[in-house]
């Protein structure tokens, strides 16, 4: 139907110049070839190309007009409906990437869920978990803060009985537990 509809289109569109340039103007334009030298008894002379020739135009730009018409209502609807298409595929894709990103959000959830508990299944009991938003793309740097945050606990606390191989005396264990923080440099050797 389009393809018919151009075709149509095409044709009005050379029949309509054609007309056009047939008409006589101020100066006699084409109809003075076709025999109207100003005589009023031929087909193409002053009045009678008037009258049939801008009849004929008239008719050949309105059927012009509507195939135009029609020519652009059916590329906006096509247009519409590949943007429609277009929506509807980037949708679906939104659609796909947030169900994998909830996916991973959840996978990256259990991962953590499973350090923290192996973590606290193994560490001190001062020993603090890694934070929840810490990323799980870096574990070389959870164990590293791992391995310094039990050790700064491991000098601040006593070490749990299960662990213990051999009990500390009284002294040693409260007075680091007092102060922490304060180190104090150890005294110069005697010459």
């Amino acid at each position: 139907m389009i393809t018919f509809l151009t075709i149509v289109h095409v044709v009005v569109c050379l029949f309509l110049i054609l007309v056009v340039l047939l008409q006589a103007g101020k100066g006699g334009g084409m109809g003075i070839a076709f025999g109207g030298g100003g005589g009023s008894q031929t087909v193409f002379g002053s009045s009678g190309a008037g009258n049939f020739l801008t009849r004929l135009t008239a008719v050949t730009a309105f059927i012009f007009l509507l195939t135009s018409l029609a020519l652009a209502h059916y590329s906006s609807q096509q247009d519409s409906r590949r943007l429609q298409e277009l929506a509807e595929q980037k949708a679906a894709q939104k659609k796909d990437e947030d169900a994998r990103t909830a996916k991973l959000k959840h996978d990256l959830d259990e991962a953590r869920q499973n350090i923290q508990k192996t973590a606290g299944a193994t560490a001190p009991a001062g020993a603090t978990a890694p934070a929840a938003s810490e990323p799980a793309t870096a574990p070389a740097a959870e164990t590293k803060a791992e391995t310094k945050a039990a050790a700064k606990n491991e000098k601040a606390a006593p070490k749990p009985a299960a662990k213990r191989k051999k009990a500390p005396p009284p002294e040693e264990s409260s007075a680091p537990a007092e102060k922490p923080e304060a180190k104090e440099p150890p005294a110069p050797a005697a010459p």
